[in-house]
């Protein structure tokens, strides 16, 4: 049995220090996003085309060309007269998104795309083929103020939210490059989208549901998407897990744990301070009780940080406290960023965490990483331009 070491403390750190990283939830001010048809629920788009002095049937036509046709194109609506959706399209479809690098990895099946926005702010996305899948990794902000110190989004610090449209026009160019098989293997479908991307979704709660029950409702009013392949993520923002438990949208939620213990996950993870490990995974497991979705936790090795055996056997006596079958560990291999001090568990080590957990009986399985060589990390491209 590998005797317990005490909590490391990160460098000039220690455990009561007054200089923790400072978390944000204010957002700074900026300028709003054009409005989208995308921002709008299906009657708010009829009153606007109404007030736009055409029948509130167009908004459906409108709808039925971007969801179902994944184009924002005036030319492609032949079923619009010219005039028109040369007037009416560009006020309910400005651009939002705007390519400014794309980089590519292993063999092509990873797509890293650097987005600049209306105000020149900058935000990523990746897309990533599988075999059986097609999955998106989306931004819900740029940056983060969560301050998590080995995470390069978290070190950039917040900007602002992203709109409901701004995230769902990352989801259509991705679902438009699937369809014209940009991807190797083809013409496939967009299946599963991932809000693990630049921010923490549920700091921009309102916004990120929204973009979720756009993504799941039938064309027209969405991309009828299915939400058992939408995963959620947050660091642990209580109150908001208990809220995204009363929506009754049965997405996966994935809680970034990253450490068992409150003394190591408070300097890994600053908003444990206001939630503990305890109240996440309380909420973790009301989402479970109420959804009956499995749970996933998301857990990334950090060398000689918080991959030590007896973390393991801690994360998983925490995990079976609450009960059998609820849940999913994830261990992430880290993906350093440049110049950091963080880097990933030696292989060993991590088999070893690996398996102390499922002699637990806890369902495991390592995280395929992907775009080592791209930057991979979320924010690594943003922060670089």
């Amino acid at each position: 049995m590998t005797t317990p070491v005490q909590p490391q403390v990160l460098p000039g750190h220690a455990p009561d220090a007054g200089d923790r990283p400072r978390l944000s939830f204010a957002v700074p001010r900026r300028g709003k996003p054009p409005r989208h048809l995308a921002d709008l629920t299906s009657a708010e788009r009829a009153a606007v085309v109404t007030e736009l002095g055409q029948p509130a049937y167009r908004a459906k036509q409108i709808s039925t060309h971007y969801f179902g046709h994944l184009t924002r194109d005036p030319g492609a609506m032949t079923d619009l007269p010219a005039g028109m959706r040369e007037d009416l399209v560009p006020q309910l479809l400005p651009e939002l998104l705007t390519e400014v690098r794309r980089l590519e990895a292993d063999g092509g099946d990873t797509v890293k795309t650097l987005w600049s926005l209306f105000d020149g702010v900058k935000v990523e996305s990746v897309l990533m083929g599988y075999s059986d899948r097609a999955t998106l990794c989306v931004s819900s902000q740029a940056g983060c103020g969560m301050a998590c110190p080995f995470c390069a989004t978290g070190q950039q610090g917040l900007t602002r939210n992203l709109s409901t449209a701004e995230i769902i026009e990352q989801v259509r160019r991705a679902a438009i490059s699937c369809r014209d098989g940009e991807l190797p293997g083809g013409p496939r479908r967009l299946t599963n989208i991932v809000f693990m991307g630049m921010g923490e979704p549920l700091a921009n709660y309102r916004t990120v549901i929204n973009a979720v029950r756009r993504m799941v409702d039938p064309t027209p009013d969405g991309l009828g998407m299915s939400a058992r392949h939408i995963t959620v993520s947050t660091v642990g923002l209580v109150p908001a897990m208990r809220k995204l438990t009363a929506e009754g949208i049965p997405v996966t939620l994935a809680l970034s744990l990253h450490a068992p213990d409150d003394e190591l996950r408070s300097q890994l993870i600053p908003i444990n301070t206001r939630w503990t490990v305890g109240e996440a995974l309380d909420a973790a497991r009301e989402y479970f009780e109420v959804t009956g979705r499995r749970v996933s936790i998301e857990y990334a090795l950090i060398k000689d940080m918080n991959d030590h055996g007896w973390r393991a056997d801690l994360l998983a006596a925490e995990l079976l406290k609450r009960g059998k079958g609820w849940v999913h560990v994830n261990p992430i291999p880290l993906n350093p960023t440049p110049g950091s001090i963080w880097t990933a568990s030696d292989k060993d080590v991590e088999d070893e965490f690996v398996a102390r957990l499922r002699s637990a009986g806890i369902p495991t399985t390592v995280r395929d990483t992907r775009g080592s060589d791209i930057d991979g990390a979320c924010g690594q491209l943003a922060a670089e331009v």
